[in-house]
């Protein structure tokens, strides 16, 4: 029963995961703005005002938005007009019941409704012909005006249209540009800088987004004057996703956020509308975000002093807030108890992580040498098998001709042709055993000055029989141990595909340097057919290198790997830095 248990508890956690997978940077924001509004309407629909239950009416045409936003990863230009046909509807149940239309970044529209529709016109500009993109997005834009004309005003942004007419047109333009970038190449590229960070992180990402809509909602209300704290917010919740990559600079421009933060709380008139709280939500939740990642991966003589200037700026903001709200120095001891209470959580989480790390290299390390001791294991009975008699046979004869040579000179000269026999054949078999285990790898291990090359010849030899797509985009001079470590995963990702994958039609290989990386990707079409690559018996783990091998080979040139199943198929992508990469 016990084991039982287990089993389905894993497969539950394996669904659980491909799922969160699957929504990817796209499908976490959205899934953050769905959250905001659940906070946002369901205390509203059983406050006071109103009938009981009332605002519980814009559910339906959020959650049927959200739904359209999805399906519109594989077919956007439908998706479009299907979530227009919802934006009407919904406005005219709102209209017709009198419920409240709560505003966020757009008058009378909410977070989903405002995610939801972005990434709409996104999908459609960047995946529909032209002139379907033109009419889906148009008729995004039409309803969404007539959603914010007709629905009642539920915010104060609804009283002046002009606010949410040009916020409005500057996110489409900038959706459409965006879209208009990844149609340009073809197939979605590895954005580079902050959007590449973004969508490297998509869970952190899309977790920072539910503090940041929440505090925009309330920011908004106020109107023009809390602008600047509003750029405080998105910055905060930039360098908390820097903090990642560069956690001893982010977390310092975190602390200048939020000593500037400090007075464009009292510039907005804050402790109006925000009570007690002396910091924005995204400001709290980037900090903790910041010394998380201080104590995880930075030494503990240069994170410290790093994590005191952050709490020196949250004490000074806090200050200001409670001094420019009338405050005591008793709400500024429960506030300091509160702050201290919240940083000591973070550093646990750091250290636990931290030992998580190293646990974790522990059994990388571990698996590594457990793979190198199988492969010499494997070597030392190939050569027993297949050498060793011949070796044995040799000295036998030797033996022989010893003690009969001296009687019979014919006996020892016969001994000697039977040991140039036998030497031969020994030689002969050392050099196909090694031609043997080298036959996989000859390609590879040698590569040329023309990577393109090597990796149409290595396709072109090992496709398995599959159809295969070559999108070859790099330039003359890539690093030879760069372009060894290419043709190495290229090479087992084909072969993956040749041992485990059933009912594969296609399979793609896009090499391209971005940025000063190399990126690979090699994705198939089919079904997993076997244990997953590096457990069990896989190709990779027979061969001695597996999941464990790859991720050795690109952590070895700093590079980043990501393996495993998507939407119709299985992934295999790294990125290699074409130079030498530092750790901060």
């Amino acid at each position: 029963m016990d084991v039982l248990y287990r089993r389905v508890v894993r497969i539950d956690s394996e669904r659980l995961l491909a799922a969160w997978r699957w929504l990817g940077l796209e499908g976490t924001v959205l899934l953050a703005a769905l959250l905001g509004d659940l906070l946002i309407v369901l205390p509203a629909a059983f406050d006071n005002v109103g009938p009981k239950g009332r605002d519980l009416l814009l559910l339906p045409g959020i959650f049927a938005i959200c739904g359209c936003a999805l399906w519109a990863r594989k077919r956007p230009a439908e998706a479009a007009f299907a979530a227009s046909g919802v934006l009407v509807a919904s406005t005219m149940l709102i209209s017709v019941t009198d419920a409240s239309a709560y505003s966020a970044l757009l008058s009378n529209l909410s977070l989903s409704e405002t995610v939801a529709g972005l990434e709409l016109a996104f999908f459609c500009v960047s995946r529909s012909s032209v002139p379907v993109a033109f009419f889906a997005v148009s008729s995004l834009v039409v309803t969404s005006l007539f959603a914010v004309v007709r629905r009642p005003h539920g915010g104060y942004l609804g009283r002046d249209l002009v606010p949410t007419l040009l916020l409005g047109l500057v996110l489409l333009v900038a959706v459409i540009v965006t879209g208009m970038r990844f149609r340009k190449h073809g197939e979605p590229r590895k954005p580079t800088g902050l959007a590449g960070l973004l969508r490297d992180q998509w869970p952190l990402t899309g977790a920072l987004c539910l503090p940041l809509f929440l505090d925009l909602y309330r920011l908004l209300t106020i109107g023009v004057r809390a602008f600047p704290l509003a750029l405080c917010a998105v910055a905060a919740a930039a360098t908390a996703v820097l903090t990642t990559r560069h956690p001893l600079r982010a977390g310092l421009g975190l602390a200048g956020v939020i000593l500037a933060s400090g007075p464009a709380a009292v510039f907005a008139g804050r402790h109006l509308s925000f009570a007690s709280q002396p910091l924005l939500l995204i400001e709290i939740v980037a900090g903790l975000v910041a010394v998380v990642h201080l104590v995880r991966h930075v030494a503990v003589v240069r994170s410290w002093p790093v994590i005191a200037v952050l709490s020196a700026a949250v004490g000074v903001t806090s200050a200001i807030d409670e001094l420019a709200d009338g405050g005591s120095l008793g709400s500024l001891r429960t506030l300091f108890a509160a702050g201290l209470l919240l940083l000591g959580m973070a550093v646990a989480i750091g250290l636990y992580l931290r030992a998580r790390d190293s646990e974790r290299a522990r059994v990388v390390e571990a698996a590594v040498t457990e793979a190198q001791t199988s492969e010499r294991m494997a070597l030392a009975r190939e050569l027993h098998d297949v050498v060793a008699h011949h070796v044995t046979g040799i000295v036998v004869q030797a033996q022989a001709a010893k003690l009969t040579g001296a009687q019979n000179p014919a006996l020892a000269l016969e001994a000697l042709d039977r040991i140039e026999e036998a030497g031969t054949g020994a030689l002969t078999a050392m050099r196909r055993l090694v031609r043997s285990m080298r036959s996989h790898a000859e390609d590879t291990q040698q590569a040329t000055t023309d990577l393109a090359a090597d990796l149409r010849r290595l396709v072109e030899d090992g496709h398995h029989g599959v159809r295969t797509e070559v999108a070859l985009r790099l330039p003359g001079g890539v690093p030879q141990e760069v372009g060894r470590s290419a043709l190495r995963l290229v090479q087992e990702s084909l072969t993956n595909v040749g041992k485990h994958a059933t009912g594969v039609t296609c399979v793609w290989v896009l090499a391209e340097v971005v940025g000063g990386e190399l990126h690979l990707k090699v994705q198939n079409d089919g079904k997993p057919g076997g244990p997953p690559p590096g457990e069990g018996q896989g190709s990779w783990r027979s061969g001695g290198y597996g999941l464990v091998g790859m991720r050795e080979r690109v952590e070895l040139l700093h590079g980043r790997l990501v393996a495993g199943p998507v939407p119709g198929g299985w992934l295999v992508e790294a990125w290699l830095p074409l130079e030498a990469s530092t750790v901060e």
